[in-house]
């Protein structure tokens, strides 16, 4: 491992101290996964930041309604398409920091088994690919559902967050490509 890959997992390891320690019990599993995006944190931050429109880049969700104003306890109800085991899931925003690009929902009920659910986004500058850019981390903690094993709960709700990671990075992507109107040199 070179010095720069050694500080890139430092600075992964401070971001998750900072933001992605939860207090796990026995019957829970939590795990952290990352993203680097090639686009800047304030593109990235402006579509996970909208708690009432997650289905802009959440391919599993069908549609969201969210009450009331984007704030700490505004409530949505979101439909979850076919072919997951759920179909509602209703959730609560918990934190939501521009300055520090973190954004923490709770799942508080819903027809599905994801109980005591709660996930952490925060987004980070990065340099990809010799350009500006962004680390995604998402941390979450939830109750393995009986009859469930801890690694299949969190293979399960793993491979949902990659999904969505991708998605996002897809969008981002695209977004950044097409608001490139103005020359190199002129950036």
């Amino acid at each position: 491992m070179n010095s720069n890959d050694q500080n890139r997992g430092a600075d992964e390891s401070d971001h998750i101290r900072k933001h992605h320690t939860h207090d796990v019990a026995d019957h829970q599993c939590s795990s952290v996964l990352t993203k680097h995006i090639r686009a800047p944190v304030p593109l990235v931050w402006s579509l996970v930041r909208r708690f009432d429109q997650p289905q802009k880049y959440k391919p599993f969700i069908r549609r969201c309604i969210a009450e009331g104003n984007l704030q700490i306890g505004s409530l949505r109800e979101v439909n979850v398409k076919t072919g997951l085991p759920a179909t509602t899931s209703t959730e609560r925003l918990e934190l939501l920091d521009d300055e520090e690009h973190v954004l923490r929902v709770r799942i508080i009920g819903g027809d599905h088994r994801l109980r005591n659910y709660t996930s952490v986004n925060s987004l980070h500058p990065k340099i990809v690919e010799g350009r500006p850019g962004t680390l995604v981390l998402e941390s979450f903690v939830v109750d393995v559902p009986e009859g469930n094993t801890k690694d299949d709960t969190c293979y399960f709700v793993e491979a949902l967050i990659k999904l969505n990671l991708k998605s996002l990075a897809e969008v981002c992507e695209d977004l950044a490509v097409q608001g490139r109107t103005e020359p190199i040199d002129r950036m």
